[in-house]
């Protein structure tokens, strides 16, 4: 967590980025200048209205046209309705922690520049490179599901050419090639491709139908409810009732269910290119995540209520309800229907993809030319065709069940990292205006025209060797326990109330995780096992209490995260939880990705990073 203090080469005689440490550029953070800060080369052009859509549609499709029938056939039954919820709660959460970091930094990466300024490089490209994962898994499992409803129209026929002509027989993939889902998802590469205007008002449109279909087929399916589905009679395979595979199927339930909810970040993906992003990300992630609780809790308590939960058609749910009921003429307008809803999830999903690579090569931190912006387009082009072909890639090698898996430990994974870092990072507090820059870069009195190819950085440890003071205000507090009480009621965060506040926040996750998978796997019946847990809690707990006591920023915002650092802790701890009732090979999957992730990183990107650049006083090298 050390500073870099700015300065000419010619006062330090020499660069001092070789004796920056290994750590020290894993923690460097992004700088933002103030100067360029609303600055972009996309084009701005999105309302508030535009981002709702633009949330909806990414994220309500494959969780209702497809996750309700397979998550309540053999997971959760009936109480896939507190599955949805649980999942819903969660999803909240952390839709209040993107909804203030939108609007404290509006540029494209949602998640990844926002760890990037507040967290430092490394934290900031696993959330990144986990972006990719969420977005491209997403795009593919909504083209796989488009393809599933195509077919349903048509008796299955294209699945049993597919499985008949080209069979794949290989562990952990899909067992048929599913060519029309990469035919939808490269026409839909084009579309993004020819600019953002075009793209909305095909998605704002596309999102109303879909909101109408929801509404009618609750309203609709009221008519069809049989309570008594609610509470069936034990089968040999499990137990029936509202709970027929027990509270932990509901639990299980809801870690898949979490998908379902994965799309309102697309919002924050789009923060340089929302006309007023402060105020219309918040809002619109919002009211995104509450049309979306209420169409998925309104779906699953139908579909449920209208069939029995082992009955139920995992591949197009909805219409197969309304042909159970022997309602034929409705099923078969919501299996239209549902191509409206899953045409708005593909836009939804795919649009952040090319801006998380795009946001990520700009940095440097995989390669460069996927910067490149169409001067025609105002879009980046590179980024989408390479997005094209990666999800295309995708849609081929897997089937639905394995790529929503995939997509929710991926969504887990990007969100504990931002939970309580953001009100303790001091982005706006400058102790002296006259020789520190907003991102606590000392200027040594240096000129604003000192030509940046001149500049170099040393850390502060450094300072003394050069005979130069420390700038005025200098945080110096050697007491660890008075730091953690903050006992001396320090009013606003410096470097080191900032850096406990980071390790705090890496502590209570790390915890996190152990609680988690003692909840998930032990026996409470050891009286071991419950004294851990009982020092597990207190010391979860004490992380919260001394995270709480430490110094907030005091920047005003449009929108800023009620009872921090408590709800983002809950949802740090909602999200390590769910994680765990993942299935294994879920991991393994995610295991190879992230091994591809970090082979570029140290390769490239460490050597590459804008920041690398900066320590060394020079410019970055074109793509």
């Amino acid at each position: 967590m050390a500073s870099y203090f700015r300065m000419t080469a010619d006062e330090t005689g020499r660069s001092n980025s070789d004796k920056i440490g290994f750590c020290q550029r894993l923690a460097r953070k992004k700088h933002i200048d103030p100067k360029n800060f609303g600055a972009s080369k996309l084009d701005r052009c999105l309302s508030t209205f535009d981002l709702t859509a633009l949330g909806i549609g990414a994220t309500l499709g494959v969780g209702i046209y497809v996750l309700s029938g397979s998550v309540a056939k053999d997971v959760a039954g009936p109480s896939i309705v507190l599955s949805f919820f649980i999942a819903g709660v969660a999803s909240a959460v952390s839709g209040l922690c993107y909804a203030e970091l939108g609007a404290r930094v509006p540029k494209a990466g949602s998640a990844y520049v926002y760890s990037y300024t507040t967290v430092g490089e490394f934290v900031a490209f696993v959330i990144g490179w986990n972006l990719i994962l969420e977005y491209a898994i997403g795009t593919a499992s909504v083209a796989r599901a488009y393809s599933g409803y195509l077919d349903s129209l048509m008796n299955k026929s294209m699945q049993t050419a597919f499985r008949y002509y080209l069979p794949m027989d290989v562990p952990f993939l899909s067992s048929y090639p599913d060519l029309c889902a990469l035919t939808i998802t490269l026409f839909l590469s084009v579309l993004l491709s020819v600019g953002v205007k075009e793209s909305t008002r095909f998605n704002n449109v596309f999102t109303c139908l879909n909101l109408s279909l929801v509404v009618a087929v609750t309203v609709f399916g009221l008519f069809k409810a049989d309570i008594h589905n609610w509470n069936l009679p034990k089968r040999e395979i499990d137990e029936g009732g509202f709970f027929p595979f027990g509270v932990v199927g509901t639990l299980s339930g809801a870690a898949t269910c979490f998908y379902g909810y994965v799309g309102f970040d697309a919002i924050a993906t789009s923060g340089e290119e929302a006309k007023n992003p402060q105020k219309s990300i918040p809002l619109a992630i919002v009211l995104s995540l509450t049309c979306i609780f209420i169409a998925y809790f309104g779906v699953s308590s139908v579909l449920t209520l209208m069939v029995p939960y082992y009955l139920q058609d995992p591949d197009a749910p909805l219409p197969f309800a309304f042909h159970f009921v022997h309602w034929e003429f409705f099923g078969t307008m919501i299996s239209f229907g549902a191509l409206f809803g899953l045409s708005t999830s593909l836009v939804g999903a795919l649009f952040p993809l090319p801006r998380v690579l795009y946001a990520m090569a700009s940095d440097g931190l995989i390669f460069r030319s996927l910067a490149n912006i169409h001067s025609k387009y105002q879009t980046p082009l590179r980024a989408t065709v390479c997005s094209g072909l990666f999800v295309g890639l995708m849609t081929t090698l897997f089937d639905l069940k394995n790529l929503v898996d995939m997509m929710s430990i991926g969504t887990y994974q990007d969100i504990p990292g931002l939970g309580s870092s953001q009100e303790y990072m001091p982005l706006d507090t400058i102790p002296d205006t006259q020789n520190i820059t907003s991102n606590g870069a000392f200027t040594a009195g240096l000129d604003d025209s000192t030509d940046d190819e001149e500049i170099v950085y040393c850390r502060s440890e450094d300072i003394d060797d050069l005979n130069l003071s420390k700038p005025k205000g200098s945080p110096v507090n050697l007491n660890l326990f008075q730091s953690l009480l903050n006992s001396n009621q320090q009013p606003i965060p410096d470097e080191v109330s900032s850096a406990l506040a980071s390790h705090l926040t890496v502590i209570f996750s790390v915890l996190s995780a152990i609680t988690a998978f003692l909840c998930s796997h032990a026996n409470f019946s050891s009286v071991f096992v419950m004294l851990t847990f009982g020092l597990l809690t207190f010391l979860l707990i004490t992380c919260l209490i001394c995270l709480s006591l430490q110094p907030k920023t005091s920047q005003v915002l449009s929108f800023k995260v009620p009872l921090v650092p408590y709800l983002p802790g809950a949802s740090i701890f909602i999200n390590m939880y769910l994680m765990l009732k993942l299935p294994f090979e879920t991991w393994i999957r995610l295991g190879v990705w992230m091994t591809i992730g970090f082979l570029i990183y140290f390769s490239y990107g460490l050597r590459e990073s804008t920041e690398e650049y900066r320590m060394k006083g020079q410019k970055p090298r074109d793509g």
